[in-house]
């Protein structure tokens, strides 16, 4: 009981075996951040400034680039702080902090793609009634929706988490407090947790994965009958950069939380961490600029914009 009560602190072991590669890792883990701060407020700021991006599903892209900003800076700058630190450790109500809102971010992006997909599947199944489905009130309706959710769901897996003994051992093999290290630690019995994380998956990641899925379905089924070519391609181009959002994404996010607690290595599943909490946030935004028409023309007034006031 003594341990128990006196943990106040986890030691990050995140590159211990790595210590000669760490000025390496932080300059490559700056500059991701940097861009993925800089590409992600870009995208905002746009979706802001111009009024051709004042819709539904603009407003959506400002959502997940404000997500992507707020995940990624709920640990990104503590590995950057532990690979120049002697000492790199996190006190115990840190680590509750740290896990509520990660967790409360990646629920709420999980979410919130199954709602951009929706509104992909509306704009191109239902073009004529799109404005009416998609009205302002349903969109923030919707976003909401997304939120409440995503911390809802981390409430309860933080509450799991954190009612399970840590006795002894406080050596976190990970680059920051997630589920499966701190699992992985804990002394008690971690069956309730696992029960939780599989049961709400089904929820926060399989159901609106399953939606997305039917939502293209209906999509390509639709774009398929359109017998212009241009207008095909056109479609097209509107779901390439929100598809391979969901593969990068769900991918790595299904394997790390959606399955048995006894099949982790974090050694391997720390690369994994790596894609989805540090790599992806970083190229949302140049998905999307790279491969849209509306917001490269968007940088492109605004850039205009200023330069004529200048």
């Amino acid at each position: 009981m003594s341990n128990e009560t006196s943990m106040t602190e986890f030691i990050i072991m995140d590159f211990s075996s790595l210590q000669e590669l760490r000025f390496l890792f932080f300059g490559v883990f700056l500059v991701t951040y940097t861009c993925t701060l800089l590409g992600n407020i870009s995208i905002i700021a746009l979706t802001c400034l111009d009024p051709h991006l004042h819709t539904p599903m603009y407003f959506f892209l400002g959502n997940l680039s404000f997500l992507d900003i707020c995940y990624t800076t709920t640990n990104v700058p503590q590995m950057l702080l532990h690979l120049l630190a002697e000492r790199k450790s996190i006190t115990y109500v840190g680590c509750v902090i740290q896990l509520y809102f990660f967790l409360s971010f990646v629920g709420t992006e999980c979410i919130l793609l199954a709602v951009m997909a929706y509104d992909r599947y509306v704009a191109i199944c239902s073009p004529l009634q799109y404005m009416v489905i998609m009205r302002k009130s349903r969109c923030l309706w919707l976003a909401g929706i997304c939120w409440a959710a995503g911390f809802l769901n981390s409430a309860v897996h933080t509450f799991f988490t954190f009612r399970l003994p840590f006795c002894g051992a406080n050596q976190l093999n990970y680059f920051f407090c997630d589920i499966p290290p701190l699992l992985k630690l804990a002394c008690g019995d971690t069956s309730i947790n696992e029960i939780t994380l599989l049961a709400i998956g089904v929820f926060i990641g399989w159901t609106p994965l399953i939606c997305i899925v039917l939502s293209y379905v209906y999509i390509i089924s639709t774009i398929l009958k359109i017998h212009s070519t241009e207008r095909r391609l056109k479609a097209f181009s509107t779901c390439t950069s929100h598809l391979i959002i969901v593969l990068l994404y769900y991918g790595s996010s299904i394997f790390t939380y959606v399955r048995p607690i006894s099949s982790y290595s974090l050694d391997k599943d720390r690369l994994i961490s790596v894609l989805y909490s540090i790599v992806t946030p970083m190229l949302n935004p140049l998905i999307y600029s790279l491969r849209n028409k509306d917001v490269k023309g968007a940088l492109r007034r605004v850039l205009m914009g200023k330069l004529y006031l200048q």
